[in-house]
């Protein structure tokens, strides 16, 4: 027991002291999780956006300028984003 509790600590001063690099973002990550994380991460970006483009209609934002800023014109922006506006 007392080598497991050695062996933590350690783990632990390493993860506490680790200061990452640029390139070190998500190569430690096996393929499939990288995948999971940016998928996740994707539908986190979706759901902010929805709640932006609600509170930007909310705030009588014409679908014209939605689109704008995201990139699209105002019927696409309707379309996508309509039904939960």
């Amino acid at each position: 027991m007392d080598d497991i509790k050695a062996r933590a600590d350690e783990l632990a001063d390493v993860f506490e002291s680790y200061d990452p690099k640029p390139g070190d973002r998500d190569a430690a990550l096996p393929p499939a999780m990288a995948v999971r994380l940016a998928a996740w991460r994707r539908d986190a970006a979706e759901r902010d956006l929805a709640d932006a483009v609600r509170a930007a209609r909310e705030q009588r934002l014409s679908w014209r300028e939605v689109g704008a800023a995201i990139g699209t014109s105002g019927e696409a922006a309707r379309q996508g984003y309509g039904a939960s506006a």
